[in-house]
């Protein structure tokens, strides 16, 4: 797994840490996998699907 550096608003570090609290995710790094894995689900077909085009355009 590969590591990243990321950083965030102090309000939203203190969310991730109050749903680690509340038994949402067993800690923070989880939660913004679970973050990432939704983004990714969400937008990564139409971004592979426009570049797929990009691409055969410039072919």
């Amino acid at each position: 797994m590969d590591r990243i550096t990321i950083r965030l608003p102090r309000q939203q570090v203190e969310m991730l840490e109050r749903l680690v609290a509340a038994g949402e995710f067993p800690t923070v790094s989880e939660a913004v996998r679970y973050a990432v894995r939704e983004l990714v689900s969400r937008h990564g077909d139409r971004v592979i699907r426009e570049s797929d085009q990009v691409t055969s355009l410039k072919i």
